[in-house]
């Protein structure tokens, strides 16, 4: 299976919405929560090349991207294939 790592919030509906696919797809993903650590936020947006809305997405270290991202993956078909990918 992929490694997946998800910066969120607890209070971002699209953190959710990210978090239900991934579920759906019994993908595990490890979460780092951004709601009260600067330190994280920080972190994750540096990784994401200045991106600092969330949810910010990788698979196998591949910057996928937010929700939208993540959803379209989905709709374009090639959302399994990254998640069966092993790094």
């Amino acid at each position: 299976m992929a490694n997946i790592v998800i910066y969120s919030s607890d209070l971002c509906p699209y953190c959710h919405r990210a978090k239900a696919l991934l579920q759906r797809k019994k993908a595990a993903f490890t979460e780092i929560k951004v709601d009260f650590d600067p330190a994280k936020r920080a972190e994750m947006r540096q990784k994401a090349g200045g991106a600092g809305s969330v949810p910010q997405i990788w698979i196998n270290d591949e910057h996928i991207g937010g929700s939208d991202e993540l959803y379209a993956l989905e709709a374009a078909g090639t959302l399994d294939e990254k998640l069966a990918v092993s790094a």
